[in-house]
């Protein structure tokens, strides 16, 4: 009952605001009134009839008063929002668990080139360089491009970015946790900073995060159904600049496994010989005493002697 009485109330407010407005209209004294007249006027002066100028009057205040709104809701909160600091970005948090090691998990995510055949939506990666790439997608009946700079990557554990277009701009880092020796989580984190109508009636519906969960669904499902994945790039990647190449990478990963095969042999080496052995044999089984028969006696003799 409460609540019926406020939304009574409200719709009681609204209907003596109406009214009120409409009283202002009929006597001459809304503000755009006048304006509205003057258009009229010079559009009948024109040679067009009554009917015709009163929708295209009309009309046109409609349109604006709906550009107006849209500005108000977009670009006034945007203006705000960038004197207090910079525009409020849109964030997407999700992870997904695969059935690989975390090697190759991470392998399979360095292979950018490979985005394009199992993502919706990516049509073409090229990689440019180590650090950049450009990327090209259509979102619905939208194409749009932008461009990728690496700023961190850490083999194994983290790989960070940042990417500029006409459409937004986005910083983003996903990680690899191993969870067992054959099951990885890989959890993606994104800022994403919309540009344009489109894009910010998009974070809207939140349809920026969807497609990041389902590309996150085909990313396991490429890599489940390969099993394993390529040769990634193994470099390292601190600030934006390439720290560690990838044939450097790959050189230590092999010298550091060939130095844990060597000591795993020398740890084997120097194990004891299985408890059956000689060494076994000749340490705890003393030899066989001989034995004397002593020399046997005749009753007569035991009987004597009893």
């Amino acid at each position: 009952m409460a609540e019926a009485e406020r939304l009574l109330a409200g719709l009681g407010r609204k209907l003596g605001q109406a009214t009120g407005k409409l009283n202002d209209v009929a006597e001459g004294n809304s503000p755009g009134f006048a304006e509205l007249v003057r258009e009229g006027v010079r559009k009948t002066t024109e040679g067009k009839g009554p009917l015709r100028t009163a929708l295209e009057v009309g009309g046109g205040r409609l349109k604006d008063k709906a550009v107006e709104g849209v500005k108000g809701m977009f670009g006034g909160a945007g203006k705000q929002r960038k004197g207090s600091g910079g525009q409020k970005p849109v964030v997407i948090l999700e992870y997904v668990d695969v059935g690989v090691p975390v090697s190759d998990a991470y392998n399979q995510w360095t292979q950018l080139q490979d985005f394009s055949s199992f993502t919706k939506g990516v049509q073409d990666v090229t990689v440019a360089d180590d650090t950049t790439s450009d990327w090209k997608a259509k979102i619905f009946w939208s194409s749009r491009s932008w461009k990728a700079t690496t700023t961190e990557q850490i083999p194994d554990q983290r790989i960070a970015w940042t990417s500029e277009g006409a459409k937004g701009s986005t910083k983003g880092v996903v990680t690899f946790h191993e969870l067992t020796e054959r099951l990885t989580r890989v959890v993606l984190l994104i800022e994403y900073y919309p540009k344009g109508l489109f894009e910010k009636t998009g974070n809207i519906w939140r349809a920026q995060g969807r497609r990041a969960r389902l590309d996150l669904k085909h990313y396991v499902r490429h890599i489940s159904m390969k099993g394993e994945a390529d040769e990634g790039w193994r470099g390292e990647i601190r600030d934006g600049e390439v720290v560690v190449t990838h044939e450097d990478a790959v050189a230590e990963e092999e010298r550091t496994a060939e130095e844990d095969a060597e000591d795993y042999d020398e740890v084997d080496a120097e194990a004891p010989e299985d408890d059956y052995g000689d060494e076994y044999v000749d340490e705890y089984v003393d030899e066989p005493e001989e034995y004397e028969e002593e020399p046997e006696e005749d009753y007569a003799t035991a009987g004597e002697r009893r």
